[in-house]
């Protein structure tokens, strides 16, 4: 390609993103008090639901099998591949036909169910909102400290991540005076926690529902820890709340203010094109090549959700092959040239269904998607611009896995989380940490808590 014209697409690129940054971000005035209201979610309920926490069993019944193994054995017939493309063109079909026959001959629905249900679930209503939650409790505390960690995920994944980690962080162990009960929700709109009826429910909003939660169960301190839009959630509420968050931890820590992105969009898509733009440690010109490649589900989804929604939700071929998709890549964006997709590297076909079951049954791949358009409205831009500018000074931790869609510097961190404890540099891992790698995000959060309590008592000492 010539230079020349390589150059002016970059300047006429990077002038339409700084143009629509400026113009959404126009009304960011950061003399503003942020305050967010206890919005109702389901306007028309205000007078019919009640506050219990009641117990919950979540059901594959008889008649949702018998459709869905209909549904999956008249599949029609899948378009073969091009030759050694494996997954450079999305979902490889020879790999999701042997996916799709497991799904459907193989993978035993009451054993799964029984499996999903070992932890104990529950819904309460907040906000007109039924949160569907897990509460796994310490089951043998002795003389520690129940310290409560609330564990959030993000899209396409949901509680199934984090049936690996529970056990890890419920387990006492002797170098440590503490123990963790876990709270693990399924996201509004995720899986059985119900979905608004009106627009505006974002990551931003969620963060108020969710420490709502919190305050029902009866914890006005609490820990927080998440991924992919977790970590938006996690980031959010230790901003807003910090009088509630006693520290956070997160495996996707990022900094979103407009300068810092700017500046990460211009020199990525330089150095993606020009030999002469400096190269140093992680390649960002693969991260910004990546990031052409890899996020087309996210323009539909921020734009058209309820459109794309509709083969998902008819079809449990197009639900599987747009979900695993995304574990294959995400895990390692390696595994797209070969021809399995690396999806039995790190994890297996059961807990992968699982994980599209909990979407299916609920019948929820539509309004979960929706919180990707929910972030671009109008209102909630100008918000997200504030809560981006605004420090983070709970005690925070970082845990970077090589194979994350993303990754920036301690030092840029700091510029957002002020008491940054841990930075700590994965030896592998990807997208889905708690997934892929319970052991070793365990670690990291019992590591970095450690560290939290320790830093929350010399503070308080010095107050």
């Amino acid at each position: 390609m010539d230079y020349s014209v390589t150059i002016a697409i970059t300047v006429g690129c990077c002038s339409v993103v700084y143009a629509l940054i400026r113009y959404y971000s126009s009304k960011d005035k950061k003399d503003k008090l942020l305050e967010l209201s206890d919005t109702w979610w389901t306007p028309g309920t205000e007078n019919s639901v009640d506050n219990d926490i009641k117990p919950y069993e979540i059901a594959f019944s008889e008649e949702l099998v018998k459709d869905l193994k209909y549904r999956l054995k008249h599949t029609r017939p899948l378009t073969p591949p091009l030759k050694d493309v494996a997954w450079n063109y999305g979902t490889n079909t020879d790999a999701l036909r042997k996916f799709l026959d497991y799904w459907a001959n193989d993978y035993n629905f009451q054993e799964r169910q029984k499996f999903i249900n070992q932890y104990q679930h529950f819904k309460t209503n907040i906000q007109g909102l039924d949160i569907h939650f897990i509460r796994a409790k310490p089951s043998n505390a002795e003389e520690k400290r129940v310290l409560p960690l609330l564990i959030l995920h993000g899209w396409p994944g949901s509680i199934i991540e984090f049936y690996k980690i529970i056990p890890l962080l419920t387990t006492p162990k002797s170098e440590h005076d503490f123990v963790f009960e876990v709270i693990a929700p399924s996201l509004p709109g995720f899986g059985f926690s119900s979905a608004a009826t009106i627009p505006g429910l974002s990551y931003i909003q969620m963060s108020v529902v969710l420490k709502n939660l919190m305050l029902r169960l009866g914890y006005d301190k609490f820990y927080v820890q998440g991924g992919d839009w977790g970590a938006s959630i996690t980031s959010t509420m230790s901003a807003l709340f910090p009088q509630h968050v006693l520290g956070m931890h997160s495996n996707m820590c990022s900094v979103m203010k407009k300068r810092v992105l700017m500046r990460q969009m211009m020199y990525g898509y330089l150095s993606s094109f020009l030999p002469c733009a400096k190269k140093t440690g992680k390649s960002q010109a693969f991260s910004y090549k990546n990031f052409l490649a890899e996020t087309g589900y996210f323009h539909i989804q921020a734009t058209k959700p309820d459109t794309v929604g509709v083969g998902l939700t008819d079809s449990p071929a197009g639900l599987a092959a747009y979900l695993i998709e995304k574990f294959s890549t995400g895990t390692n964006h390696s595994y797209k040239n070969r021809a399995d997709g690396g999806l039995l590297e790190k994890y297996t076909y059961d807990e992968l269904i699982d994980n599209l079951m909990i979407y299916w049954a609920s019948n929820s791949i539509t309004t979960a998607m929706r919180i990707y358009a929910e972030m671009f409205t109008k209102e909630n831009l100008v918000l997200g611009n504030l809560i981006n500018s605004t420090l983070i000074k709970v005690p925070s931790a970082c845990a970077q896995f090589p194979n994350e869609i993303m990754e920036q510097s301690p030092k840029l961190l700091r510029t957002r989380f002020v008491n940054l404890l841990r930075v700590t540099k994965m030896p592998r891992g990807g997208h889905f940490a708690a997934f892929e790698e319970p052991e070793l995000l365990a670690n990291d959060i019992w590591a970095s808590i450690d560290e939290m309590e320790a830093w929350t008592k010399r503070h308080n000492k010095n107050l």
